[in-house]
């Protein structure tokens, strides 16, 4: 059984129809790329799965657990949307660090205003505290950044604001972690060190979702490669036959204008 089931997703922006009955699965540990030009409902389809838009109609499945159906209204309250957003962290094209925080705080704020609803906050509070910063660091240190923890956001250049955001992703322990065209706002000194983390995170069998246009890092880091195109999933399969030797003839001309 999958670990993430997608299944039939579709989305209008008033009239018009973004996602068209998007359907595919993902495996634990597994990394999916996803690829395609600019309009394609690429970003649409990140911020269906993390909520930050609801999907119009299909259903989302995590770890055998339905936590959207467009046909069930008790799998779409409000209420609930927060602690659906912890199955898929995401990471966006342009950093959103908080200006007025440092790196460390940057990334353990989430965590620390999730623990204040716990029970035992009052009375663990120092110890739920030293945790959550301790997992801090582990994970800037990780994301080769443990000589920034007190740093604040622009005295950092843009590829380590980004992997900041890695960090920040990661320390609410998502089950998926998804990134959005994550080095589109680098230039190329910058993006090298973004990708040598992701690639990193790939090499643990951490489960993802990448939207690039980094063609041939989606080939060298990715399990499997989806393209979409006009909000459809046209053409998904093993990296090396999708890139030489696609079946689709939209993913051809695709990848042809990308050669040039």
């Amino acid at each position: 059984m999958a670990f993430l089931e997608v299944k039939n997703l579709q989305k209008y922006f008033d009239n018009f129809q973004v996602l068209k009955d998007i359907n595919f699965s993902l495996d634990k540990g597994e990394t999916i790329a996803i690829i395609g030009s600019s309009g394609s409902g690429k970003t649409t389809l990140l911020r269906c799965l993390n909520f930050l838009e609801r999907p119009d109609k299909g259903s989302i499945i995590v770890d055998n657990k339905i936590i959207f159906d467009a046909m069930d209204p008790s799998t779409q309250k409000e209420s609930e949307v927060r602690k659906k957003r912890l199955h898929f962290g995401l990471v966006f094209q342009n950093f959103n660090l908080f200006p007025q925080y440092t790196v460390l705080k940057n990334v353990t704020l989430a965590a620390e205003l999730l623990a204040k609803e716990k029970a035992n906050y009052k009375q663990d509070k120092k110890a739920i505290l030293k945790e959550i910063e301790d997992r801090g660091k582990r994970l800037l240190d990780q994301v080769g950044l443990s000589d920034k923890l007190d740093h604040y956001p622009h005295m950092i250049s843009g590829g380590q604001q980004q992997r900041v955001a890695i960090a920040r992703a990661l320390a609410l322990e998502p089950d998926i972690l998804c990134f959005d065209e994550p080095t589109s706002a680098l230039d190329l000194e910058l993006t090298g060190e973004v990708l040598k983390v992701i690639r990193s995170l790939a090499e643990g069998n951490t489960t993802m979702i990448i939207v690039t246009h980094e063609m041939d890092f989606a080939r060298e880091v990715s399990d499997r490669v989806i393209f979409m195109d006009d909000g459809m999933v046209v053409e998904q399969g093993d990296p090396n036959e999708v890139f030489t030797s696609p079946k689709e003839e939209r993913t051809k001309q695709f990848l042809y204008r990308y050669k040039q």
